[in-house]
């Protein structure tokens, strides 16, 4: 056997693990970060498996996790050399309920960030991974989970980020690696799939352009790939100068780790894009996200040239363009679905992508969320899961070539200013539980709220919308009664985003309480009753920004509804309505997704 050529950028090795071994052996790796040092191995495979060991992660409380190990495995980066990469395999603790082996799906993660410490596996042990919600999500339906870190993590190197076919060959190699880990129950031959969003999205997708070829063994039945980023060009347009605008300058990097020759960055970057560069790569997703936001590229470049200038390079262009997607590939059916808010990623790159699948086969599912970015990660997570059930289930899938329904529009804020999140008529799943009558009061289905949360300035302003409804109170006897919840002002809150991805929330908004009328369905009596002061709802939340998607952000508490004015029947109502220990409980989530 010859021994594996490894890339400069991963030649800082260990004494200690010099020793080399049979590729084909499953051999236990060391603790600690010594794991993430490359030893002098012999391989012959893409795939095999170099190392493994027990990985203690945390994905919270209660999630369906039997057992977890780190893995280190051989594969190929977009050049076909030869590189290591490393990963996390998470075993589910339920039954696969569907007939045949448990299936195996490869996770893709999406931007993580470059220093070693961003790597998912590490993330994943300290309990800090942004895409922990989807995760747990996939071990609940009984999958054996697979999430590579892509190239690059090992001790020494840089990722190279963004460049498609070298995550591709990580997420598919991974299969073959998880396979080998002994007592795993990993079935090579078992159903796989593939899921991620944005960057993994993009891996996701290549996955379905090139596994035919690459790993042909595999039973790959579906395709996942959301907020994908379709065609470079395009997409490094919307980032250039706008919000999302650290993400262009770490595939900058990232593409340069890959293509050294043809984008060779230590020529292209001023003073300033050499330091930026040092002090990107020792930063995670929510470091940088907002230390580069709505930079432009001529910022960093000698002579500041800009974007358009550098893709006139021909060898710059050549490897942009190169990470493009829509071409020939595997007959395996695809998801594709995108948020018409997208800030980061437009809507109608994904739209082209779509039909370019389409073009070639007619198995293209395509889901659209009226959600920006990050919330689409989250939001669409159980229609994702559906759909790869049914995958699993050998079930046709749902064909969106063929629709009539009009191609989606962009209605993301635009960029360049500070970071939006607009919410617009969001779901509220809203109850009051009155004291004294010790009953609960559900608000109408269609109360929403709408507001704009400002992640730069830390603000948010929206509007309560609640229409009238009836409630079936017993007040000496059973009454129908019609309510009112009338906001007064606006939403006013602060919000804050951690750079741990953490969310919070500290603001409230104020309503009064009205009783229209009681009696029977048959007979109700008018009786123009409301609070003489708007009561109080705190909305306060601290949760990690997964929350924002379909799990929902939850505000709870107590409230105190002020006397009522209801002529005659004041004294009754103020008795059984007014008074403090009123308890609220609203859950805010998305509006649902729209199919094509």
């Amino acid at each position: 056997m010859s021994d594996f050529k490894l890339k400069a950028s991963t030649l800082a090795l260990s004494a200690a693990l010099l020793a080399p071994f049979a590729a084909q052996a499953a051999v236990e790796g060391p603790s600690g970060m010594d794991f993430y040092d490359v030893p002098f191995v012999n391989t012959t495979q893409n795939g095999d498996l170099i190392w493994y060991r027990e990985a203690n992660v945390n994905l919270g409380g209660g999630a369906a996790l039997a057992k977890a190990y780190n893995v280190m495995y051989r594969s190929t980066d977009s050049l076909g050399e030869e590189n290591v990469v490393t990963g996390t395999v998470l075993i589910s603790s339920n039954e696969w309920e569907g007939s045949g082996e448990r299936p195996t799906l490869s996770y893709a993660v999406g931007t993580h960030g470059l220093d070693q410490s961003c790597a998912p596996s590490m993330q994943l042990q300290a309990g800090s991974d942004y895409e922990t919600r989807n995760l747990r999500a996939a071990l609940e339906k009984g999958y054996a989970v697979l999430v590579t870190d892509y190239e690059g993590y090992t001790t020494g190197a840089t990722p190279t980020y963004l460049a498609g076919e070298s995550q591709a060959h990580a997420a598919l190699d991974i299969f073959r690696a998880a396979s080998q880990i002994p007592r795993a129950g990993i079935d090579i031959n078992a159903p796989s799939a593939v899921w991620g969003f944005s960057q993994g999205g993009q891996t996701a997708a290549w996955v379905g352009q090139i596994a035919d070829d690459y790993a042909p063994e595999l039973d790959l039945v579906g395709v996942a790939s959301g907020g994908t980023p379709a065609d470079f060009p395009v997409v490094a347009d919307y980032l250039n100068g706008s919000t999302g605008a650290s993400f262009l300058l770490g595939g900058i990097i990232g593409l340069s780790e890959q293509y050294p020759d043809d984008i060779p960055v230590d020529e292209l970057a001023s003073a300033n894009g050499k330091a930026a560069i040092a002090d990107y790569k020792n930063k995670c997703t929510f470091e940088f996200l907002f230390d580069y936001m709505n930079e432009s590229l001529s910022s960093y470049t000698v002579g500041n040239k800009d974007l358009d200038e550098l893709l006139q390079v021909p060898s710059i262009n050549q490897r942009i363009t190169d990470q493009n997607l829509g071409g020939a590939g595997a007959d395996v059916p695809v998801l594709l679905y995108h948020g018409t808010a997208d800030e980061f990623i437009p809507i109608e790159q994904s739209i082209e992508l779509k039909d370019a699948y389409c073009r070639r086969f007619d198995k293209v599912t395509y889901d659209v969320y009226p959600s920006e970015h990050i919330v689409t990660l989250f939001q669409a997570a159980p229609t994702v899961l559906t759909w790869l059930d049914e995958r699993f289930a050998g079930q046709n899938p749902r064909n969106s070539c063929y629709s009539l329904a009009r191609d989606p529009e962009s209605n993301a804020n635009p960029g360049g200013g500070d970071f939006i999140v607009t919410l617009d008529e969001w779901n509220l799943d809203a109850e009051l539980h009155l004291a004294t009558l010790d009953q609960t009061v559900e608000l109408p289905e269609d109360t929403t709220i709408s507001a704009d949360a400002n992640i730069t300035d830390e603000s948010l302003q929206g509007l309560l919308s609640v229409p009238d409804f009836y409630a079936q109170l017993n007040i000496l006897i059973q009454l129908t009664v019609g309510l009112s919840v009338e906001p007064v002002g606006q939403i006013e809150a602060t919000t804050r985003l951690s750079r741990d991805g953490v969310l919070s929330i500290e603001g409230s908004t104020q309503a009064n309480v009205l009783i229209n009328t009681a009696g029977f369905s048959w007979l109700p009596i008018p009786f123009n009753c409301r609070t003489t002061e708007p009561a109080t709802f705190d909305l306060n939340y601290e949760g990690p920004i997964a929350d924002f998607g379909a799990g929902g952000i939850v505000f709870a508490g107590e409230t105190e509804f002020a006397e009522l004015e209801c002529g005659w029947m004041t004294a009754l109502f103020n008795s059984l309505v007014a008074g403090p220990g009123q308890e609220y409980n609203f859950r805010l989530v998305p509006p649902a997704p729209e199919r094509l």
